[in-house]
Formats: structure tokens, sequence, C-alpha cells
């Protein structure tokens, strides 16, 4: 006898699994943001009367005399601030009034010793031009010691525009580190060139050369006979304007000025000139020269 078809047996159906079932961490954090420990504590605590405001009378004392202890001390800081802050300001106002004070006596110092150096110097002109005889006028010229306007030459030579402090380069293999700077050097070998291109007087930013005059250095400064020069810097010579400005041109010491051109970005014009006006050197080293006994010319 057959019998009915059973139906095919079927295991119980699994209640549908959760969305976040694969972030069970993060669900725990979530549901769970704080400790079990410090939930623990803290109920014990407020269980204890720990939490929140001190409620008994004795501690409500204690923490009343911390907040006016605080408040006393705020308060005398700010006193002692507003009673120091006028003597700072007279202290301040002082050094102030003693720099300004030094300041002006170092000044008229200076002034006093540029006046003494010029009539030193106006002294010593005269002085050659009187002893001098028929040759003291061009002794003067040529020592410096006399103004100077004639036809000649305006070189003008800068920094490069992006000079920078400090760097290396090329050049520092000779002593020193191109920054795009005019060095000592280069403004020895520039009037080095001018005088064997026939240039018979030279100033450079208003300082007469002589044969005594020194070019040097200071930091990133140029100086001459110990006054320091600031860029641009006017080289002025006096001679014949086109012969001196081609001749110099040509010569290894403008072609070193032009290699700085070209490889260093200094900058450089030169004009030539109907009239420039040079000024006598500010000082004058005057020696006596005396024949030795019994070798007079006979």
């Amino acid at each position: 006898m057959c019998g009915m078809p059973q139906p095919p047996v079927r295991s119980t159906p699994s209640p549908p699994s959760r969305p976040d079932a694969s972030m069970s961490l993060l669900t725990n954090v979530m549901d769970h943001s704080l400790d079990d420990g410090y939930a623990e504590a803290a109920a014990r605590k407020q269980a204890e009367g720990g939490g929140g405001l001190p409620r008994t009378l004795r501690a409500k004392l204690g923490l009343a005399l911390g907040l006016v202890f605080a408040a006393l001390i705020v308060t005398v800081g700010a006193a002692q601030a507003r009673i120091a802050a006028p003597v700072v300001a007279k202290e301040r106002e002082e050094l102030i009034d003693r720099i300004e004070r030094e300041t002006a006596a170092a000044e008229k110092i200076e002034a006093d010793v540029d006046a003494l150096r010029e009539d030193v110097g106006r002294r010593q002109r005269a002085a050659l031009q009187k002893h001098g005889g028929d040759k003291g006028e061009l002794t003067a010229l040529l020592a410096g010691a006399t103004e100077v306007h004639g036809p000649g030459i305006r070189l003008v030579i800068d920094d490069a525009k992006d000079a920078e402090q400090g760097g290396g380069g090329p050049r520092e293999s000779s002593g020193f580190s191109d920054t795009g700077r005019v060095r000592d050097r280069d403004m020895q070998q520039f009037v080095n060139g001018l005088w064997q291109s026939g240039a018979e007087a030279i100033s450079i930013n208003g300082q007469r050369l002589t044969s005594l005059s020194a070019i040097r250095a200071a930091g990133e400064a140029i100086l001459v006979d110990n006054k320091p020069l600031v860029p641009p810097y006017t080289v002025l010579a006096v001679g014949n304007g086109q012969k001196l400005s081609t001749d110099f041109q040509a010569s290894v010491d403008g072609q070193y000025l032009h290699a700085l051109q070209e490889n260093f970005n200094i900058r450089a014009r030169i004009y030539v000139e109907d009239e420039v006006r040079l000024p006598a050197a500010p000082s004058l080293i005057v020696r006596n020269a005396e024949p030795l006994a019994g070798k007079g010319t006979s």
C-alpha cells in the first residue's frame, strides 16, 4: 500500500543575520563607550558620596578658601604688574635718552675728526704747492692733493639683482664665495685696468685714489682707505674718454668685468663723459727725501 508522499524534512529556519554582524568590535565600542571598570568605579564613588561637589560644610569651606586664595594671588600679581609698569617705562625712556645722547656725542666727535682731517689735508696741499717749485702743480695732481676735472669715463658697477648672503660657486676657489656681489678683488682689478688704460685720476663713490690708497673688504662691504662704500659703485676716471673706454674694455681687466657680467650677472655700464669732477684726496702722507752724505750729484 502506497502511502502519501512525505514532505522533505527541513531544518528550523535560522533568524536573519544582522547587517553589522561582521563589525562586532565596532558595535561593542559604540554600545559600551565607557569601559565597564570606569562605569563601576563611578557608580561606587557616587554611592559613597564622593562624586560631584563637596557635601559637608568643612569641604565647602575648604573649597571656598582655595578659591579666595587663588583670587588673592591673581589680584596681587595684577597690582604688582600695574605698579612695575611705570618703573619699566621710565627705565626704557632713560635708556633711549642715553642712547640718543651717546649717538649725538659720537656724531659730533666724528664731525670734529673729519674737520681736523680736512684741515690737515688742506695744510699739506698748501705746503706741497708752496715747496714743489715749478712741478708743484703736477706733483699735487699726481698725489691727489687737488681737485681734478676734465673729460673721462663713468663706470657704474652693481651687484647682481638676485645677490644673496653666503653661498658658493666657481669663484670660491679664489678665496671668496660667489654670491653675485662685487668683491674688493674685483674692484682692484677694475682700477688697475683703468690706470693701465691711461687714466690720469680715479675716484670710487667720491673717494679719490692715490698711489697709497687701499681697497679692502670688511665682511660684505668694500672699503677704500677705510671708508665703506655702498653699491652701486661709481668709478670716475679722467683721461681721453673714448680711448680710455676702448682700451679698458679691450684689456684683460675689461674682459674680466665682461666675464663677471656673463657668468655671475654682475651689472656694469660704462659712459664716455665730456667732463667729470674728482675731489681731492681726504688726507695725504707727505714724505721728505734727503740725499745721502757724500752722494750728491756733480
